[in-house]
């Protein structure tokens, strides 16, 4: 009997574990961790670069916004 709630605590623990981790988001150097939904009074929107930062999952959501240059086609005559 013992050796079940043991079993129990550490499963819910490792489940807990795992969905903290699953929701902290790195932003790589090249972009930019937009996140938007509650971030503050003021604010609709939090702008990361070069961080991480923990999305809470009901308020919050995220995209990464590219940074990497691009070329436009032009033609030189």
């Amino acid at each position: 009997m013992e050796l079940y709630l043991i079993l129990i605590i550490v499963g819910v623990l490792f489940v807990t574990f795992t969905a903290i981790l699953a929701r902290y988001k790195r932003c790589p150097s090249d972009k930019v961790l937009v996140i938007y939904g509650k971030t503050g009074r003021d604010t609709s929107a939090k702008c990361i670069h070069g961080g991480a930062a923990f999305i809470w999952p009901v308020f919050q959501s995220y995209k990464f916004l590219d940074l990497t240059p691009t070329r436009s086609p032009s033609s030189a005559t």
